[in-house]
């Protein structure tokens, strides 16, 4: 049984009989998908074949030859463990609101499911389609534990305040995941299998030519990765994890972006694991509380990637403080090649170039140098996101979005002493950094790291 609280009615059209399509978008697997369960489960109560599709578009927010390659290795390990259950992958290519359409008309569907997402360009996609087909279309939110939706209906402005939210319903929501069926009603005309080959070969022609060899994509690789964390540095991840020089982070990020592995999976085996109590706590805060904080912030603030975005005393002080002069102004170029004059954030940046990731609280000082180091606010905001998005395996997501907003416009903070530049936004600086790890020793790793 699929909780109610999960789902919505993106329109009112009346349904009719044929197959349920799973549009599949941010939730990427298989397995500990609510999304894809509630359209088996629709399915079977109307005698219908279930069909999984994606949409993949030429490009998407910055995204690199190195993004494209990952989601579809992950994709085509989800045709695999889809065709186990009796389930067809279709991968359409093009924008879905032209290949969805024809492709419900051509399969007689008679209902499409789709996964949760805040941002934009998802939101209006749905929406515009779920106007234009004559069928009905609902969302299930299967990325969030508590879905993002329900937990709040408006936008939150710290931590703090969502925390009390989730503590109150995270019983309810955190319980063991169903396990999906194999599917006995088959497509009457089946689709041919997808040409990987071909796929990954005509997307290498667009984009930027990134590739990312520190990730292995796919659901096994990302259950791996959780096992892994689990064992090996769960265990001292509240003591170890501001440490850039430690490799005490659950680098489990780009699975959870591409939806490759279930935050509330990861969340049941934290919980059932023997590690430290205080580890367990520090990690689920940013699993469940950080995480869909950021989804909150991005359902409920459309302008969650720009200065008009952050709230009204965030604006007044850096307002106040536009024409104060910039100790250093670099160019698009020099940040992106890491031609700084620091060499704490240019290791930083080598670091997303060569992994994929960078390390959480080399984020909060690299997105405040950049606010340092540009002419505006607006232009910080816009050149932190196109980094990330470009180079970081989980770019274009929430959690990105908010941070780069936390940093830069002080979202979910408060104001804090006033100076230059910054106004009453946190500062952080090499020095408070020197004072917590051992910078040289990080640069050096990152120097070290192939590429």
């Amino acid at each position: 049984m699929i909780d109610p609280r999960r789902i919505l009615k993106l329109n009112t059209k009346d349904g009719k009989m044929g197959p349920v399509v799973y549009w599949m978008q941010r939730d990427q697997r298989v397995h500990d998908n609510w999304a894809l369960l509630f359209a088996q489960n629709l399915a079977q109560q109307m005698q219908q074949p279930l069909i999984v599709v994606f949409c993949l578009v030429p490009e998407f927010l910055d995204a690199s030859n190195g993004h494209y390659h990952f989601m579809l290795s992950g994709l085509k390990a989800a045709e695999q463990n889809l065709d186990l259950f009796g389930i067809p992958f279709i991968l359409l290519k093009g924008n879905p609101l032209e290949v969805l359409p024809e492709f419900i008309e051509k399969t007689g569907a008679g209902r499409i499911i789709t996964d949760f997402n805040p941002l934009r360009n998802t939101m209006k996609w749905k929406h515009d389609l779920a106007s234009y087909i004559d069928i009905p279309m609902l969302e299930v939110d299967a990325h969030n534990i508590i879905p993002v939706r329900y937990i709040s209906k408006k936008p939150e402005y710290g931590a703090q305040f969502l925390r009390r939210k989730i503590e109150l319903h995270l019983s309810e929501f955190l319980v063991e995941i169903p396990k999906l069926k194999k599917h006995t009603i088959p497509l009457t005309n089946p689709y041919p299998p997808n040409s990987w080959m071909e796929i990954l070969s005509d997307q290498k022609t667009t984009g930027h030519n990134i590739i990312f060899e520190g990730f292995v994509s796919g659901e096994h690789a990302a259950r791996l990765a959780m096992e892994d964390f689990i064992q090996n540095r769960l265990d001292n991840y509240d003591h170890d994890r501001n440490d850039p020089v430690l490799n005490a982070q659950s680098d489990l990020s780009p699975y959870l972006h591409f939806g490759q592995i279930s935050a509330q999976r990861i969340a049941l085996e934290v919980r059932k694991s023997q590690a430290d109590a205080g580890s367990k706590k520090a990690f689920l805060e940013e699993l469940i509380v950080r995480r869909e904080l950021a989804d909150n912030f991005c359902l409920y603030n459309p302008k969650y990637d720009s200065f008009e975005g952050f709230s009204s005393w965030a604006k007044a002080t850096l307002n106040k403080h536009r024409e104060d002069p910039r100790e250093y102004l670099y160019s698009t170029q020099q940040f992106e090649l890491a031609e700084t004059q620091d060499e704490l954030w240019n290791a930083a940046q080598k670091e997303m170039i060569k992994t994929g990731k960078m390390h959480g609280f080399m984020r909060m000082y690299w997105a405040k140098k950049i606010l340092e180091w540009t002419a505006s606010p607006e232009e910080a905001m816009t050149l932190a996101i196109y980094l990330n998005n470009k180079y970081s395996l989980d770019g274009r997501d929430p959690n990105g979005y908010a941070g780069i907003a936390w940093a830069i416009g002080g979202t979910h903070d408060r104001p804090w002493g006033e100076r230059k530049v910054f106004g009453m936004i946190r500062y952080m600086n090499y020095q408070g950094c020197k004072r917590k790890f051992n910078i040289q020793k990080y640069i050096s790793k990152t120097l070290n790291r192939k590429s």
